[in-house]
């Protein structure tokens, strides 16, 4: 049963309350990497300074970490049965209608967003939309400041309530029909520039927006016409299950760098500005760079010293360390590393945290897009089961698949959403344990393939490389045929039918016919033609060649009756280019 109006103001107003501390810390961070640090600690600057005077290390961390983050993961949907050629194809039109919903998104730009606020606030949320003119599902990631997710005892979001601010025209504007609950009895004279809060609230039964100020004003409300909630929430992990940012502890430390450079800054300053000592035996004192000053004791003349405590450069570099200990960030990703790290294994010491929080925040990831994925199905086989075509590339190849969702989704919502083996690990890195695994036989091709950190058709890149290795072998068995005709007219055979042949599959290459197509024209064997005149029954006709043997009498390369290749067919032509049609029998006790 839908909650009323007032039990949903209620329970908004109890998570705005318990998150009260939490959106403060948001705020505090959001200031910090804006570089209003002032603004969060006046107290520390002098008048006329309000930004950082140093990097903004903060920001710098969150946008390098956001980037390696954000790439999307690799979306399959296996078959159950993968010798069936009908599952497979069904599994495979599953993933691209999948991979569709990412593309219809523009996902993969805004994870980049995503993924910065997934660092900075500690929680990122998803939430599907419908998309009434594409007639298909939208996944849309929201700001989380401002936000109230509210989970059960499992972490799944049972609730979801966010705060918006608006000005009191554009909200006229949006919503002409409550104009005058809008502007009540002041009409346009008050001011429309007033920044009014609006609450978008979700659950599993209804979605709707309303102003609390205006005594919770309802401007839009609607069923949930699945019946359970569509928004899904990633969030880092914490002790005490509080939405922690990564940077909420570090804030001091960047205060602290900030005012050591202040005050660096203030002691150079008052050095040039130092007062100047003179001896007692000048009268007069000229300044300038051309000034004269005459003295009997020239080295009496300077400026009054200010000695800079050796400590105070110290615990500057105390501080930075402990910033990049606090924000998780290592030295090595600045480029700056010790002179004394010189292998490899000392920089990926150095990298070892960095590491280690990329895959974890991409194993979340995936979690959270294995749940969007699987409510996108829903939405598109309940809501828009209409026939639907969708393009796309895959593996570099374009592709066109009309679908209908009752027919091929039929309510298989699951999909397999993972960064892969690599996650965490650099592209090198990567390639080299992926090699090393596959060449020791500890994984196949195909799992190898799906473990790739972009999505990759399986079966259909499967299918060309086979197709490529079977092309490579007919080129080869070509190339080895031509090698051949030396040797040839050196036996006194003549190779004139097999060089114009040859000659014949370059210029239909040329005329961007098929390799294969070529081939098997150019080189189909002459239907044999009888004497005129003679009876049918002198015409002789060829014996089956026995198992493992191929027509002229030459072995299969396979050894069981498979058909020889070009290589051997050919190597059994005759001196004028006919080919051989003779029989072997060989009987042994």
């Amino acid at each position: 049963m839908a909650l009323s109006m007032e039990q949903v103001a209620a329970r908004v107003t109890a998570l705005r309350y318990r998150n009260n501390e939490r959106d403060q810390r948001n705020l505090d961070v959001l200031a910090v990497r804006k570089g209003k640090i002032a603004e969060v600690y006046p107290d520390f600057f002098p008048d006329g300074v309000n930004a950082n005077v140093v990097a903004n290390f903060i920001d710098i961390v969150a946008r390098d970490l956001s980037e390696v983050m954000a790439p999307l993961p690799a979306v399959n949907c296996s078959a159950a049965n993968q010798v069936n050629d009908r599952a497979r194809n069904f599994a495979d039109k599953r993933t691209r209608i999948a991979s569709n919903y990412f593309q219809h998104s523009d996902l993969a730009v805004h994870m980049y967003s995503g993924a910065d606020w997934y660092i900075t606030y500690g929680f990122v949320p998803f939430i599907i939309e419908l998309d009434e003119e594409s007639k298909l599902p939208r996944i849309r990631i929201e700001n989380p400041l401002g936000a109230y997710p509210e989970f059960d005892r499992y972490g799944r979001c049972i609730a979801f309530a966010k705060r918006y601010m608006m000005s009191l025209g554009e909200l006229v504007s949006q919503f002409p029909e409550y104009e005058r609950e809008l502007l009540g009895g002041y009409g346009y004279k008050q001011d429309l520039n007033h920044q009014v809060e609006l609450i978008r609230y979700y659950d599993k039964d209804q979605s709707l927006i309303y102003i609390p100020s205006k005594q919770d004003l309802v401007l839009s409300k609607a069923a949930n016409p699945l019946g359970k909630m569509m928004v899904v929430v990633a969030r880092k992990p914490s002790i005490d299950g509080e939405l922690r940012g990564q940077f909420d502890d570090i804030l001091g430390i960047q205060l602290m760098r900030n005012r050591f450079a202040l005050l660096a800054m203030e002691a150079a300053e008052k050095s040039v500005q130092a007062p100047i000592v003179l001896p007692q035996d000048v009268q007069e004192l000229q300044l300038g760079g051309d000034a004269v000053i005459r003295t009997s004791n020239p080295a009496g003349v300077r400026r009054v010293e200010l000695n800079i405590p050796p400590g105070a450069f110290t615990e500057q570099t105390l501080l930075n360390e402990e910033l990049r200990v606090g924000a998780r960030y290592p030295e090595g990703r600045t480029g700056n590393m010790s002179a004394s790290v010189v292998t490899g294994q000392g920089v990926q010491a150095l990298m070892g945290a960095f590491d280690t929080q990329v895959k974890s925040a991409q194993a979340i990831f995936a979690a959270a897009l294995r749940d969007v994925i699987r409510i996108c199905f829903e939405v598109d086989e309940v809501i828009y089961p209409e026939e639907k075509t969708i393009r796309g590339v895959d593996s570099g190849s374009p592709y066109e698949v009309i679908y209908v969702p009752t027919k091929d989704i039929k309510k298989d919502y699951s999909a397999d959403v993972r960064y892969g083996m690599l996650a965490g690990l650099n592209p090198a890195q990567g390639l080299i344990f992926m090699l090393q695994a596959l060449g020791g036989g500890l994984i196949s091709k195909d799992m190898a393939m799906r473990e790739l950190p972009f999505t990759v058709n399986v079966t259909q890149e499967l299918e060309k490389i086979e197709i490529e290795n079977l092309r490579s072998g007919l080129l080869s068995s070509l190339s080895a045929t031509a090698q051949a005709i030396p040797q040839m007219v050196a036996q006194g055979q003549d190779p004139t039918e097999i060089v114009n042949k040859l000659a014949a599959v370059i210029k239909a290459r040329q005329k961007g016919q098929i390799l294969e197509d070529a081939i098997g024209e150019i080189f189909a064997p002459k239907p044999e033609v009888p004497p005129a005149g003679a009876p049918a029954s002198m015409v002789e006709q060829p014996s089956p060649a026995p198992a493992g043997m191929s027509a002229g009498g030459a072995l299969s390369p396979m050894g069981d009756g498979s058909p020889p290749d070009i290589q051997t067919l050919l190597s059994s032509l005759s001196s004028g280019g006919a080919a051989n049609a003779t029989v072997r029998t060989s009987r042994k006790q």
